[in-house]
């Protein structure tokens, strides 16, 4: 179970989210600009500079606290077991994809590495791909190999900020079905933002449904965005 607490200012815009994510599949879903990639971040714990201190932030994880303002406490991303894949793949241009995938795996020896890169590379279909430099991907190939490199070190939470927007809809489906029946069978959290309501319908999620920095729904997906699934029905009538 995630708990978050968010009354944080940036510039105009006023994140205001307190809420528990039951399920280990949540979607944030909403418009650009409601604050997704905010909240994320905020999660992840990457917007808590001294020179940007929130006005106030509270993240429980299994009821580990892993970030309180009141208190001072904020965990860094490793030791929080917390991972984040953002829509840019930001992967290391001098190594191979072998190597990127490996980046956090140091506490494992070699052969280990090795059998985990494969492994991670098997998941998101990228085996293909190994050998590879990151100028010879494509964007989809890309993003594929961020997400291997993120699941590789086994995170407790994974944070994915539209994750699959470089992918076309029949091989992002794909994946993501694959990717959320591997979380729940490895007990990892996942939060996952998206304003494609497809993302959500399709895997039964968790959905929050942010507008404006205002957290406005939760629930299952079939009803937070019954509206979505009627308008994207129509469409294809």
């Amino acid at each position: 179970m995630l708990e978050l607490a968010f009354d944080v200012r940036r510039g105009s815009f006023h994140l205001q989210v307190e809420c528990r994510f039951a399920s280990q599949w949540t979607v944030v879903f909403g418009p650009s600009g409601a604050g997704k990639s905010t909240l994320l971040r905020m999660i992840a714990g990457l917007e808590l500079s001294e020179s940007s201190q929130p006005q106030r932030a509270r993240v429980l994880l299994d009821s580990r606290l892993l970030t309180d303002s009141a208190r001072g406490i904020r965990l860094r991303p490793g030791h929080r077991k917390t991972t984040m894949v953002a829509q840019q793949s930001a992967l290391f241009p001098h190594m191979s994809v072998a190597a990127n995938v490996a980046y956090g795996l140091r506490f494992l020896d070699r052969a280990s590495q090795s059998a985990r890169v494969e492994e991670m590379l098997r998941l998101v279909d990228a085996l293909r791909l190994i050998h590879r430099r990151p100028r010879e991907l494509s964007g989809g190939e890309a993003q594929r190999i961020a997400l291997a490199r993120a699941l590789a070190p086994g995170p407790r939470l994974l944070l994915l900020d539209e994750p699959f927007s470089a992918l076309d809809g029949a091989a992002s489906d794909a994946l993501l079905i694959r990717l959320k029946d591997w979380a729940v069978e490895h007990g990892v959290q996942t939060v996952m933002a998206t304003h494609d309501a497809t993302d959500a319908l399709a895997t039964a999620a968790e959905v929050a449904l942010l507008h404006e920095g205002r957290l406005v729904a939760l629930g299952p997906a079939a009803e937070v965005l019954a509206d979505e699934r009627e308008r994207l029905q129509s469409r294809l009538n």
